[in-house]
């Protein structure tokens, strides 16, 4: 069985975040999705594109899996929705968990569900920053950077990303 070096994203701005995060976590490993074998430290960040919200925790896992990234994500979206996420929810708004596929393996893929590596990931301080923590030397496949030079190039001020405490 091949196993697959996956990069995810999570996010939270709903409810008790933290335990979103965690709880999410445990359940791809509980049902065999993927095995977790990195976790980053979490970040308190400001809402992206629609701003008109809470802030987010955000973090990132690397997993291993054997599974295909269709059966990848399908699994992550079974997640999301046992855990409270509305499919049909504001675009980019409030949720109680967000799980993104963010790289697997050096796979390019494109098709109508599913865009590996993710298409916003070099545009995203809340994505890299927890990504840089895991691994900063891997190299994104389509734009042939390292992801710390990546989150280097990023100049937007209005994406804050401040580590995080428990209050």
């Amino acid at each position: 069985m091949t196993m697959h070096d996956v990069f995810l994203c999570l996010g939270s701005n709903m409810g008790d975040r933290e335990a979103h995060l965690e709880r999410a976590l445990r359940e791809i490993e509980e049902r065999g999705i993927a095995r977790v074998v990195g976790v980053s430290p979490l970040y308190k960040t400001s809402p992206v594109d629609y701003t008109d919200q809470a802030w987010f925790l955000n973090g990132a896992a690397r997993v291993e899996t054997a599974q295909a990234p269709r059966e990848l994500l399908a699994g992550l979206k079974q997640v999301e929705a046992d855990l409270g996420r509305d499919a049909g929810g504001v675009r980019f708004g409030p949720r109680p968990i967000d799980i993104d596929i963010i790289l697997y393996d050096d796979l390019i893929y494109n098709d109508e569900a599913l865009t590996i590596p993710h298409p916003r990931m070099d545009k995203r301080a809340f994505v890299l920053t927890p990504l840089c923590d895991i691994d900063s030397e891997i190299i994104h496949p389509e734009i042939n950077k390292k992801l710390r030079t990546l989150l280097s190039e990023i100049d937007d001020a209005s994406q804050e990303v401040l580590p995080y405490s428990k209050e």
